[in-house]
């Protein structure tokens, strides 16, 4: 049973030499040359910043409502349906969204239908889906 890992050894090491090539008895040709490493591309621009709070309040709680459209809720990334709303200023989106607000689109449940979440949980997610719809 020793002698085993002796063969293996053994056998691995004549393929190995085997995979040097042939040789024909002509001198080796030199290496080519090696190019120099293209020049590190110029640093993207920085991604915005994640709001990570936001979008986790987002896909708990107001993409049920938002992501479909229901009752009038306006989908993150539709400019045209968000413009207006962007129009009145952060404070507007975030007392509709915190107290709930009844428009002529549609309604808007307090906190999203989430009692539990707070202002800046709410905020957060206000800014989420505003940041998508620029």
């Amino acid at each position: 049973m020793i002698k085993k890992p002796f063969i293996l050894a053994a056998l691995a090491s004549v393929v190995l030499a085997a995979c040097g090539g042939s040789d024909s008895g002509a001198p080796a040709a030199a290496p080519a040359p090696v190019a120099a490493a293209p020049a590190p591309a110029a640093p993207a621009a920085p991604a915005a910043p994640v709001n990570a709070a936001g979008e986790s309040v987002y896909k708990k709680t107001c993409a049920l409502c938002h992501a479909a459209g229901v009752a009038g809720a306006p989908k993150p990334g539709d400019k045209a349906d968000w413009e207006p709303r962007i129009a009145q200023g952060d404070e507007t989106l975030y007392k509709h969204a915190i107290e709930g607000y009844t428009g002529s689109k549609g309604m808007m449940p307090a906190r999203g239908g989430g009692a539990s979440l707070t202002d800046d949980e709410v905020k957060a997610a206000v800014d989420y889906m505003v940041a998508l719809s620029k």
